[in-house]
Formats: C-alpha cells, sequence, structure tokens
C-alpha cells in the first residue's frame, strides 16, 4: 500500500521539491510548507517512487491533509480526492470577491504570496494587498513584484473621530508620503494573535530570582576546553535548558498543560526555545527530552535547530512537543524582562543578561560577581506563587551547583 505524506500543521504548500515518479528516500526533502511560524522542510518518510501529489503550490492546507503518495514504481492510486474539504470549496463567496476585485486575498482577509515575494516586496517598500497575483488562486509570485510598473492609488486615509467626541484635536489626512503601509505576514499575524490569546485568557504572575552565574561559567569553561577536541561548544544557553529541565522533573506540576476542562501533565520534558529570525520573525524550536539528553549531544542538536531555524529549513520535528518554554535574551545585554506564556503550556522563564554587579561577600566585604535575573511567568490556574517560588529556588540552586547538571557518564 503506497506511503500517505500527511502534514502536521496547518499552513500553505510553497513548493515541490520532487515531481511524479521521482524515486526518493525516506530522508528527501519533497516540499516545502509554510507554516504560522516557519518555513518547514516536508520529509517523504518512506522511501520509493512518487506516485501522487494531491496539493498545488499556493494551496492553503489543514494538518492531517494528505499531499502526496510514494510507494513502488507502477503501484496504482486510489483516485485523487480534493487535498481537504476546503480545498474543494476554496473559491468561498468572501474570496472570490477579492479576486473578482484584483486582489490575492484570502476570505479571511490573509494576502497570499510567497515568501520571496514578501522579502521583495518588504526590500521595495510595496504593500502586496495592491497587487493581483498570477500564481495559483490569485497568489502573489516573485514576478509579480518584479514585473511591477505602477499601482493604484491608495484611497484616502481616515481621519480621526472629531475633537467633540474624543476631546482632543484631530489628526487630519496624512499625506501619502508620511506612512508607509506594512504587510502582515503570516508569522507576526500567528505571534499576534497567539500573544493576544494568552495575555487576554490566562492569569500570569510572575516571580524573579538572581542567580550566581560564575560556578556555571567556570564549568562551561571545563567542558567546552574537553569537548574542543570533537568539535563541539556548550552554551550557556544549553546548560540553562538544562536546568530547567531537571527542575521540571522536580516540579512536575509546572509541566501540565491546562485544556479549559483538564490538566495534562507531560511525561516528557521538552523545552521550546525562542529564535529570533529575520525581519522580526520568531519561532520556538524544541529541546527533546532536556532532562535526560547529554549536554554535548543537546548542544550539537539544538545548534542544528537555530540554524534550520534562521535558515528558513525547519523539520516538523524541530517546532513540534513543547512542554514548557525558555526566552534568553541575554545576549542583547538586557538586565530584566517578563516573558508571555506560550498556551497550553503552564509557564515560561525569562532569562536575562549575566552582568558583572557589586556584591556583598560572606565576609560582609564588598566586591564584584557575575549575577543573571530569571523571571518566571506561570499560569495561575494551574500553579501558585509558593509553588514558583519553589520552583525558581531549585533552578537557582541548580545553576549556582552546576555539576548536578551532569550525567558523568556522558556529558
Amino acid at each position: 500500500m503506497a506511503h500517505e505524506v500527511k502534514l502536521t500543521m496547518d499552513g500553505l504548500l510553497i513548493n515541490w521539491l520532487k515531481d511524479v515518479g521521482d524515486a526518493v528516500s525516506a530522508s528527501d526533502i519533497i516540499a516545502e510548507f509554510e507554516a504560522d511560524k516557519a518555513t518547514v522542510e516536508i520529509e517523504a518518510g518512506s522511501a520509493g517512487q512518487l506516485l501522487e501529489l494531491r496539493a498545488e503550490p499556493g494551496d492553503e492546507l489543514g494538518e492531517g491533509t494528505v499531499i502526496a503518495l510514494i510507494g513502488a514504481e507502477g503501484e496504482s492510486t486510489a483516485p485523487q480526492e480534493s487535498a481537504t474539504p476546503e480545498a474543494a470549496t476554496s473559491a468561498t463567496e468572501a474570496e472570490a470577491a477579492a479576486l473578482t476585485n484584483g486582489q490575492s486575498m484570502t476570505g479571511d482577509g490573509r494576502i497570499k504570496a510567497s515568501p520571496v515575494a514578501r522579502r521583495i516586496a518588504a526590500d521595495k517598500g510595496i504593500d502586496l494587498s495592491r497587487i493581483a497575483g498570477s500564481g495559483p488562486g490569485g497568489r502573489i509570485v516573485k514576478s509579480d513584484v518584479e514585473n511591477l510598473s505602477a499601482l493604484p492609488p491608495l484611497p484616502p486615509l481616515p481621519t480621526a473621530p472629531s475633537a467633540a467626541v474624543t476631546g482632543q484635536a484631530t489628526w487630519g489626512k496624512l499625506p501619502e508620503d508620511d506612512v508607509e503601509v506594512i504587510p502582515l505576514s503570516r508569522m507576526r499575524r500567528a505571534i499576534a494573535d497567539g500573544t493576544v490569546r494568552s495575555m487576554s485568557n490566562t492569569p500570569h504572575f510572575y516571580v524573579t530570582v538572581e542567580a550566581n552565574v560564575e560556578p556555571l561559567l567556570a564549568l562551561r569553561a571545563e567542558i567546552n576546553s574537553a569537548l574542543a577536541a570533537r568539535g563541539i561548544k556548550v552554551s550557556v544557553n544549553d546548560m540553562l535548558i538544562k536546568a530547567l529541565a531537571l527542575t521540571l522533573r522536580a516540579y512536575p506540576n509546572l509541566n501540565t498543560h491546562y485544556y479549559g476542562d483538564r490538566f495534562v501533565r507531560r511525561q516528557r520534558v521538552n523545552i521550546g526555545i525562542a529564535v529570533a529570525l529575520p525581519e522580526n520573525g520568531l519561532v520556538n524550536v524544541v529541546c527533546h527530552d532536556a532532562d535526560t539528553v547529554a549536554l554535548s549531544a543537546m548542544a550539537e542538536s539544538n545548534k542544528a535547530r537555530y540554524e534550520r531555524a534562521r535558515s528558513g529549513r525547519i523539520k516538523p520535528d524541530d517546532i513540534r512537543g513543547a512542554t514548557f518554554t525558555i526566552s534568553n535574551m541575554g545576549p542583547f545585554g538586557i538586565k530584566d524582562f517578563t516573558a508571555i506564556i506560550s498556551a497550553p503550556e503552564a509557564g515560561i522563564l525569562a532569562v536575562s543578561s549575566s552582568q558583572r554587579v557589586p556584591i556583598v561577600q560572606a565576609d560582609g566585604s564588598l566586591g564584584v560577581g557575575a549575577r543573571m535575573n530569571m523571571t518566571l511567568s506561570v499560569d495561575h490556574r494551574v500553579s501558585n506563587g509558593a509553588e514558583g517560588a519553589q520552583f525558581m529556588n531549585h533552578l537557582r540552586e541548580l545553576i549556582e551547583n552546576p555539576l548536578r547538571l551532569l550525567d558523568l557518564s556522558s556529558v
């Protein structure tokens, strides 16, 4: 029986990298897919011949959609069906009206454009909402932006309510050259929608501690010296992820997800890691089983995930299965900040920069030491202040006694 290539998330099919009839291995990348927060590479998942493609570039597809069939050469396939019920009726009234008006938008108002077209438009300051796409379903493609000669004039900008209503002076109508209209990308829309939902629906509370990171920095230097011959470099973030994972193992209630009518306690500890992307993007890649994987292996796998994320070549497993998230702004010189929980997770750890600061030493004299602030954001429906404080004290203890992070038989 032919192997079905199924999507593991919603999004937009960007491009096929293989054609019907091509021989593929299980690890071959056959398609590129634009999910809400990343461009994802779709693997074949099975060796054989690519028998059938069930979607076109530009199609909006849902999780679980079968997009391709792989099997033995000459193997017959079932009659092709629409990729999704939505695809069969993709020309909704709203979308049909939009295309009739020369706009490349979906029924819910999102602009359909390839990532390359978006980048070119951003570089040239072009408003994609004013372009009629020539790609499948009216999608804006690279040539539409590159070959653009002229755009219709912008409609007049609305004025603010009158001073009588607002109690303030009116804005008046701004000249066109005073504004830049920036299309909302799929990623920014997902980030905006997710953070608004979380802050609106999740009762956050915050717990902050200061940790002495001198021991951790010293141990990291020793580890990296020992691993240098293998070309492996452990980062501070790798060690913080390990400390966070071990703390979640000690306080499993914080590894719980809230679903409105039930709590689901996760048995694996998978740490989502916030990674900043070009063009103001953000994605959480996932370090699976961070409580058990050796630091050296974690360092290698995390580095590979970061590189794939920043180059737009994420694999589905890179962003799937997080049970708790860490956001580290240490590289940016930030003294303190809080982070928004990635629902349905119970919390997120915000890590600030390590800084040299004045300290009072054990004998009462003044000295200088390396200190780092960490703030835990917690869903108050899952936990409370006492548990949050215990969690952060345990995390600080691990950081200040970092040998406890190591499985000495397999660093």
